[in-house]
């Protein structure tokens, strides 16, 4: 691609939600200063009835020169389809949240379409080493997206591999980490890893990685904030909060046994998903981000801020 054809491109944001709008913070004035046109999709009630952190949302994508359309990604794959005909790129930022088999038929719905470029919706943990058959539903569908994406030749597409929000370790109902509480719980063994990054650096280096020349072309790109072992989380924990946490392990015969009893509790489900180890964690040292020098926001980096704005809201 020249950069003629560059200057031409129309892209398409699916989702203007955490992860979205992190990613439009960063192409937004990247994009106008290569007269690259991007529209953000989402969902008709923001733009027909917008309450106050849509209107905020709104006026936020207006000033970065950013077109808005309300559209439902639970439409038919028809309709979806002649939407994505108008786009050169679509960077699908939709999360889970339009339900079991969304993503498949956003991506039949884009491959139709013969969109020139897709970066799907796997910005997560390594579905290829998952495979099928993990426990985990959305997983399996996750797999299943890789494998028709592989299975032609016409749209380019792009993975961008993060592993979970770093956040997500210090979700109460996760119950990894407890702040308030102080326990955590490591998941299979002390010596399983998980790979995290923040969703600032996901848009940051999804950003970067969309704009790459020579561009990147049908790959899986690894990024990571940290990759981190349970028994190491603990000890970072510990040491910046300054306290003791009651540590146990939940081996991965409990979390399925567990998981058994309560089939339907999705983040039992996780658990039991993270537990295994492989295809969560990569070495961070590999990642496209240390390859190319761009500094990223470790556990500890973030746990030292989540504290400090805690402590400054108790004031």
């Amino acid at each position: 691609m020249n950069h003629s054809e560059l200057e031409r491109q129309h892209m398409l944001v699916l989702g203007a939600g955490q992860l979205g709008m992190a990613v439009l913070r960063e192409l937004g004035p990247r994009a106008r200063a290569s007269q690259i046109l991007v529209t953000a999709l989402v969902s008709p009630d923001t733009v027909n009835r917008p309450s106050g952190q849509s209107t905020e949302i709104l006026a936020e994508l207006d000033d970065m020169g950013i077109k808005v359309i309300g559209f439902d990604l639970a439409s038919d794959e028809a309709s979806l389809a002649k939407l994505f005909e108008k786009y050169d790129t679509v960077l699908n930022c939709s999360g889970f949240v339009a339900g079991p088999g969304t993503q498949l038929k956003i991506t039949r719905a884009v491959l139709t379409a013969k969109v020139r470029r897709y970066f799907p919706w796997q910005f997560g943990v390594d579905y290829d080493i998952v495979g099928r058959g993990s426990g985990q539903p959305v997983f399996d569908e996750q797999y299943a997206v890789r494998q028709l994406l592989r299975s032609q030749q016409h749209t380019e597409w792009v993975i961008v591999s993060t592993g979970m929000f770093t956040s997500f370790l210090f979700e109460p109902t996760f119950d990894v980490v407890n702040l308030e509480q102080r326990t955590i719980h490591g998941l299979g063994s002390w010596d399983t890893k998980v790979t995290v990054t923040t969703p600032e650096d996901i848009g940051r280096l999804t950003t970067e990685i969309l704009l790459t020349q020579p561009r990147i072309i049908n790959e899986v790109v690894y990024v990571a904030g940290d990759t981190i072992s349970y028994g190491r989380l603990a000890e970072v924990i510990e040491r910046v909060a300054g306290q003791r946490f009651e540590k146990s392990v939940w081996t991965l015969d409990q979390l399925r046994a567990y998981l058994a009893e309560t089939p339907d509790d999705v983040m039992a489900r996780y658990r039991a998903a993270f537990a295994l180890g492989d295809g969560m964690w990569w070495e961070k040292s590999q990642t496209f981000n240390v390859r190319n020098g761009y500094e990223t926001t470790d556990v500890e980096r973030y746990l030292k801020t989540k504290l400090s704005d805690r402590s400054a809201s108790h004031m």
